[in-house]
C-alpha cells in the first residue's frame, strides 16, 4: 500500500520544472526560492481544518477570526470538534455570527467525523490526492477548492494544480502572455508539462499574478 509523506524536496521540483518550461524557469530564477516547507511540518487536524475553512468562507479574514473566536469561546475549546460542537445548539452558533448555511455544513462535518468519514492525517497518508478530495467534498460546503488548498498547504502534497484558482489562472495568462485566463481545462492540459510537481508550478503562478499586481498608492499622512 503507498504511503504519502507531508512535503517534498522543492529544490528537486525547482529543478525539474525548469528543465520543464523555459518560461516557467525564467520566472522561478526571477523570483528565488520559496519558503512554503515550514507548513507541512506544523500539526493539524483535517476536521477542524474544514470546519474553520467553513467558517472563513465568503468573509474577510479579519470577520472570521472574530467569528471564529466566538464560536471557540462558546463551545469553551480551541478545536473545533464533533463533540466540541455538540456543546453549542443553531441558535448559539447565530449568535456567534454564524449563517445558516455554515451551521448546517458544520452540523454535517461533525456528523460525518463522528462517523469516521472524515479520515484522520495517519488515515491521509495512505490515501491517493483523489480519494481525499472524493471524502472532503462530501461535506456540505466544502468544495474542491478548499481540499486542494489543504493538500497544497497542510499535506503538501507534490502534484496538485488548483486550475479553477483565479490567482493561478492569472498566472499562468502571465506566464504564456496570453490575451486572457486560460479556461480550466486549458490550464490543466498546460499543466501535464509540469507533472509529477505541479504543486510548485502553482505556487509560482501565485507569485506571478501577485508581481503584476498594481501597486498601492501611497497613504498621504497629515503633517505634524
Amino acid at each position: 500500500m503507498a504511503r504519502y509523506v507531508r512535503g517534498f524536496d522543492l529544490g528537486l521540483a525547482a529543478d525539474h520544472l525548469r528543465r520543464r518550461d523555459r518560461k516557467l524557469a525564467r520566472w522561478i530564477d526571477r523570483i528565488g526560492p520559496l519558503e512554503v516547507g515550514e507548513r507541512w511540518r506544523k500539526r493539524f487536524d483535517p476536521t477542524d481544518a474544514l470546519a474553520r475553512a467553513i467558517l472563513y468562507q465568503q468573509l474577510s479574514g479579519k470577520a472570521a477570526a472574530t467569528i471564529v473566536r466566538r464560536v471557540e469561546e462558546a463551545i469553551g475549546a480551541t478545536k473545533l470538534h464533533a463533540d466540541t460542537l455538540a456543546r453549542i445548539d443553531d441558535a448559539g452558533l447565530r449568535a456567534c455570527g454564524v449563517s445558516g448555511n455554515k451551521t448546517l455544513a458544520l452540523r454535517d462535518l461533525a456528523a460525518r467525523a463522528a462517523a469516521g468519514e472524515v479520515p484522520s492525517t495517519a488515515e491521509m497518508a495512505r490515501l491517493h490526492d483523489h480519494e481525499i478530495i472524493e471524502r472532503l467534498t462530501a461535506v456540505r460546503g466544502i468544495g474542491r477548492w478548499t481540499v486542494e488548498m489543504m493538500l497544497m498547504f497542510q499535506l503538501g502534497r507534490p502534484d496538485v494544480l488548483p486550475v479553477d484558482d483565479l490567482g493561478v489562472r492569472k498566472g499562468a495568462q502571465l506566464l504564456d502572455k496570453l490575451d486572457e485566463m486560460p479556461k480550466p481545462k486549458a490550464l490543466a492540459e498546460r499543466g501535464e508539462a509540469w507533472g509529477p510537481y505541479r504543486t510548485l508550478a502553482g505556487l509560482y503562478l501565485w507569485r506571478i499574478a501577485d508581481s503584476a499586481a498594481p501597486a498601492k498608492p501611497p497613504v498621504k499622512r497629515s503633517q505634524d
